[in-house]
């Protein structure tokens, strides 16, 4: 359901589900198999994820505070219409940056 892909230090997570209560546990074993290779450097590819719920949303805070907790961070990167209006009426995008595209995500970074 979620692929995981490592390019030097940082790691992406891809998926093309909803991303809500069915799959929110999915989502989090994922983030956790980027820890222990160092400070967490992970983008969350949101390109194919239809949908969010709240259950999604609290995913995603939950998975950027636990990268935080070990020196990390997780960025979001290429969301739908849908999915951006999601993160901005909820106040998500305020917590975690949020990337038109791939590569100024994974350079977000590098800074």
């Amino acid at each position: 359901m979620y692929q995981c892909k490592r390019s030097g230090t940082v790691d992406t997570i891809s998926c093309s589900q909803p991303l809500g209560r069915e799959n929110q546990a999915g989502f989090l074993k994922s983030v956790e198999s980027c820890f222990g290779k160092g400070q967490p450097h992970i983008v969350f590819d949101l390109g194919c994820v239809p949908l969010m719920d709240s259950a999604g949303l609290d995913a995603l805070l939950e998975a950027g505070n636990r990268c935080s907790k070990l020196g990390g961070s997780m960025v979001l990167a290429r969301p739908n219409a849908l999915c951006r209006d999601i993160l901005r009426i909820n106040e998500v995008d305020r917590q975690l940056n949020v990337f038109e595209d791939i590569v100024h995500a994974m350079g977000s970074f590098a800074k």
